[in-house]
């Protein structure tokens, strides 16, 4: 009973922002701890991008993007959002906007019950 929904996924040239949206609804949504950013490009693994906790605003960072994005949250806890600048090629992925209830390591993807359907940013040369 947690609806994920990605937005703001697009075609931009290298050295472009995005800001990429998940809305987060449904009846138990209000039970979540965690909400996260994670991408995956083609024939590649998923990996983790950021992280945030709905209550505290605690925030974590992947060591590729740390110095480019920034993910913040609305005070409604209800929409997270990704902050991408000076975008790379290497930045072309599916988004997936991911939730969770418990504490633990941050990055790691099976610790996520729920997950949105992604959303596609792609980054020209």
């Amino acid at each position: 009973q947690v609806q994920l929904v990605e937005s703001g996924g697009g075609l931009v040239q290298a050295g472009d922002s995005l800001r990429l949206s998940c809305v987060v609804s449904g009846p138990s949504s209000r039970s979540l701890y965690r909400v996260a950013w994670f991408r995956q490009a083609p024939e590649k693994e998923r990996e983790f991008v950021a992280a945030i906790t709905l209550f505290g605003g605690s925030i974590d960072l992947s060591d590729s993007v740390k110095d480019r994005f920034t993910i913040s949250r609305d005070d409604a806890k209800t929409t997270v959002y990704l902050d991408m600048n000076t975008l790379k090629p290497e930045d072309t992925a599916l988004y997936y906007c991911a939730a969770r209830r418990g504490t633990g390591t941050v990055t790691l993807r099976p610790m996520y019950g729920y997950w949105g359907r992604g959303t596609q940013v792609t980054v020209s040369s």
